[in-house]
Order: C-alpha cells, then sequence, then structure tokens
C-alpha cells in the first residue's frame, strides 16, 4: 500500500489498522487506541462534543493486540474499561493539572490517565510506574488531537522499550511517531482520519526536533 506520508524514518499509512498490515512487522508497539467508552469532552473549543472512531468499543485495541501477539507493547487505557489481557505492569500517566474536569460532582479531577506494559524486552533506569507530562490543553497552544499526547511523554516510554522499529497503529495527531524520530528510531504509523494523517504529515515536515512541550 502507498504510504500517506514517509520520509528516512517514519512511514504512515492512511486507512484502517486491521485491513492494513505494514504495522506488524515493527519491533514494538507503542499506541493510544480507542478507550472503548465514546468518551467525548464538554470543554468549549474544537474538539467540543468529538469523540475517537471506532471508540463505542475495545474491540479495535483487543484485535491489534492479538495480531500483535506476544511481542513488546506499550498501550494507554481507562479504568473505566477493562485492561487488556497479559499486562505485566501498570504504569500511571500524570497529566499535570490543567487536565479535564470530570465529573463536577465529586471533587477530584480526573489527572491520571493508564498505560499497560505488555510482552519483554524493557530496560533501562528502574523508575516510579508514575509518569509526569504535561497534557496540551488549549488549541491555542498546539494541541490537535482530542486526545492528544505530550511527545516528552512518549520519549520518556520509548526510552525503555527494546530497540527496533515502533509501531503506532491509531496514530492520532503523531506523538509516537515523533518521538520515535527524535530518538533516532523508525516508526511505521497508521491513522484511519484523513484530517489527522494531514496533521501528523504537517508535524513531521516541520523537520525539527519536537521536545515535549507540544503533544
Amino acid at each position: 500500500m502507498k504510504p500517506y506520508y514517509q520520509d528516512c524514518q517514519v512511514t504512515l499509512y492512511h486507512g484502517d489498522c486491521l485491513e492494513i498490515t505494514e504495522w506488524l512487522e515493527a519491533d514494538v508497539l507503542v499506541t493510544d487506541p480507542p478507550y472503548g467508552y465514546e468518551h467525548a469532552s464538554n470543554w468549549e473549543g474544537p474538539f467540543k462534543g468529538q469523540a475517537i472512531a471506532n471508540d463505542n468499543s475495545l474491540l479495535a485495541r483487543d484485535e491489534v493486540l492479538t495480531r500483535w501477539g506476544a511481542k513488546p507493547a506499550v498501550v494507554f487505557g481507562s479504568w473505566k474499561m477493562p485492561r487488556p489481557e497479559g499486562v505485566r505492569a501498570l504504569l500511571i500517566w500524570d497529566k499535570g493539572e490543567a487536565a479535564g474536569m470530570g465529573d463536577l460532582s465529586i471533587p477530584w479531577k480526573p489527572n491520571t490517565e493508564e498505560v499497560y506494559v505488555l510482552g519483554s524486552g524493557f530496560a533501562g533506569h528502574r523508575s516510579s510506574s508514575i509518569i509526569t507530562g504535561n497534557v496540551v490543553t488549549w488549541a491555542s497552544k498546539g494541541r490537535a488531537h482530542p486526545n492528544m499526547k505530550p511527545v516528552g511523554l512518549m520519549e520518556k516510554l520509548l526510552e525503555k522499550c527494546p530497540p527496533g522499529t515502533v509501531a503506532d497503529p491509531f496514530a492520532g495527531s503523531g506523538s509516537t511517531l515523533i518521538a520515535a524520530r527524535n530518538q533516532g528510531r523508525k516508526a511505521i504509523g497508521v491513522e484511519l482520519e484523513e484530517r489527522y494523517c494531514e496533521i501528523i504529515a504537517k508535524r513531521l515536515d516541520q523537520m525539527c526536533l519536537d521536545f515535549g512541550g507540544a503533544s
């Protein structure tokens, strides 16, 4: 299949990751799949009311993990839905004080997300399972996707992943692909919605290292 975007390190495909198979050739999976509960933000702005494609169930996530098999994977998720099978470690992403408001009837903000570690081969300095990476809240500050992840956060996760090519079959705004390129790694991404493919291509075309402020 012809890539939507390609440079010497990153290849991006536009389409359904369950129909496109090139990402299965990679060595490690780092992805932020649909969480399965059709979350849509109530904040005023360009993403108000927008849900992610295929976010009405966990079928897409689980089918991707089934096809990936026992190879190493780092996968985002939510406590509201069942975790994948075979989770070896649970990491917590601390999103910072600017995260969403959540249920206003209780006195706590939803400042965290879960990150699941599957497979083997991870290495590096043994550190906390709580990883900080402030979320980009406003479109005026560079937010280009409802569930955009900070590049710096993705770099922290990739630092402990096994070597080789990185796969992200739910590429979103491209933060995983940018983080991989910043670390000199090859990456293969797939994104279902063309508007986000365009955003990814523009970010990669900037030809500058994005070290973590934007996501």
